[in-house]
């Protein structure tokens, strides 16, 4: 395990690119304990200078659109061009128990087998937007350990998925044809947010449907306000299960770094998502703090009581909260 004497032992070897190394890193980082967390923020401050040389990836779709598929096709033809790929796959957990599958590595099992490719299933822990609250940790250590294309695929579970976006470089919403409703698939939000969006299972007698559905979103997209100003988001379909356009669709993608990097967008977006990723925390962790003093506390165990008794309205109780929070401790 990582302690402050075998630190530097452990970010040599994760320069180096050592996988068990880079996985207790992961573990440290999604620690919530407090003697971890410190240690982790110390880790990533040794590793900042190695990171951002990396190419991010989003990946989102519904349940069933063939993303972990999908992302073993493509991680294969990117270990054949030469990269050495890590994949972040983000796992729902539970609501009752709090647990995941973490089945990933089993469903993309060449990907996770290859020596240049690192797979880490993450659970989700109820954080909204398709993620987990230490994903952007986990990007920075898998850059500092030499990953040339980091890839994030998200839980897949709705629109709260564009998250995702905050925290890569290029998004692409993988989507089905045929399978019941298109419209499902454009949803203004993840729309805007889309880099691509690819129709997969262009195969079979499906091609049809593909092909309608391809021009549909090739329609909504031209209607929608661009993400950035010089890029116009492309519709692409592909087979990952025959492994069909998988290629085409990475030669896209870097057509997108292309027109990105030259440009200096790719570093104003990196920097717009660095900034607004340390206010967002800021503000979890004020309120978190916030909600520690025993006077605040106290007084929301009355409201609750008050609540339980069907003595006050829910609008009342969360009136008298912020008021006691306005008075007692910003007056």
């Amino acid at each position: 395990m990582i302690n402050i004497d075998n630190l530097g032992d452990y970010i040599h070897r994760l320069r180096q690119g050592e996988r068990a190394a880079l996985a207790q890193a992961m573990t440290l980082a999604e620690s919530s304990h407090p003697q971890h967390q410190e240690l982790s923020a110390l880790l990533l401050d040794h590793i900042m200078p190695y990171t951002g040389q990396a190419k991010r990836l989003g990946v989102t779709g519904t349940p069933g659109a063939g993303k972990s598929t999908f992302l073993e096709a493509l991680g294969e033809e990117l270990l054949s061009q030469g990269h050495k790929v890590a994949v972040i796959a983000v796992d729902p957990s539970s609501p009752v128990s709090g647990g995941s599958i973490l089945g990933d590595k089993t469903r993309m099992l060449n990907l996770s087998r290859a020596e240049h490719a690192f797979v880490r299933p993450v659970p989700s822990r109820g954080y909204l937007g398709g993620i987990s609250q230490t994903t952007r940790e986990l990007i920075l250590l898998c850059e500092a350990a030499g990953y040339d294309i980091v890839i994030v695929e998200t839980v897949g579970v709705g629109q709260s998925e564009t998250e995702v976006a905050a925290m890569v470089d290029c998004f692409i919403s993988l989507q089905i044809a045929g399978a019941g409703d298109d419209l499902q698939g454009i949803k203004k939000g993840i729309m805007e947010m889309a880099d691509f969006i690819v129709i997969n299972k262009d195969d079979g007698e499906n091609h049809i449907n593909v092909d309608i559905a391809r021009h549909m979103y090739h329609s909504a997209l031209h209607i929608i306000r661009r993400k950035h100003p010089l890029w116009q988001p492309r519709v692409l379909t592909c087979s990952a299960l025959e492994k069909r356009g998988i290629r085409d669709i990475w030669q896209a993608v870097e057509t997108f770094w292309s027109v990105m990097a030259p440009s200096g967008q790719l570093a104003a977006l990196r920097e717009r998502q660095n900034l607004g990723w340390v206010r967002q925390q800021t503000e979890a962790n004020a309120l978190a703090a916030l909600f520690t003093r025993p006077d605040l506390h106290q007084h929301c165990l009355q409201i609750e009581a008050l609540l339980q008794q069907n003595h006050i309205s829910p609008r009342a109780g969360i009136r008298a909260i912020t008021d006691f929070i306005t008075q007692k401790i910003f007056s």
